[in-house]
């Protein structure tokens, strides 16, 4: 994917970690999804259980849902922050490559496989909120747990439909 050296690369991050915009932005935005991990084991703690932060390379920051019926199948729900879109992700993620493939193969006639080609990291992803606003967390917490609750809701019909 480089299409420049290495040196090239490293100088432009250097120049972009002077001017400090995006450590700051990094750390907050990390920070919110932590709240929003700690929210999300309160409110679904009967339906869920929620995985830690994992931070990723400064693409993704995320964290995992399962429940004994994903577990069962050896999937998993992932909330992702896509840090390049900056939006908010559902990804539902097998426990191995080949249980994505799997899945895959079974969901790709369903209204969630809207590509040609699987995802890398994923059977399938779908955004739950795009251009999110962050001045105003506890409205976008409130749009991101919506959100998800009605798609994950609608994710595990589909796959019990496709068990």
């Amino acid at each position: 994917m480089r299409t420049k050296d290495l040196n090239h690369y490293v100088s432009v991050y250097k120049e972009l970690l002077k001017v400090g915009d995006v450590q700051i932005a990094y750390a907050e935005l990390v920070k919110y999804v932590q709240k929003l991990k700690t929210g999300f084991s309160k409110d679904f703690s009967n339906d869920y259980s929620v995985g830690n932060v994992l931070q990723g390379y400064m693409d993704y920051t995320y964290f995992y849902l399962t429940n004994d019926y994903l577990k069962g199948k050896k999937l998993k729900l992932g909330l992702v922050l896509n840090h390049s879109e900056a939006n908010f992700e559902i990804w539902l993620l097998g426990q191995t490559k080949d249980i994505q493939e799997e899945y895959w193969d079974r969901l790709k006639k369903t209204k969630w496989i809207k590509v040609t080609k699987m995802p890398q990291y994923s059977v399938f992803e779908v955004t739950l909120v795009k251009d999110p606003d962050f001045e105003v967390p506890d409205k976008l917490t409130d749009e991101i747990k919506e959100q998800f609750k009605t798609v994950a809701d609608a994710i595990l019909v589909s796959l019990k439909r496709v068990a």
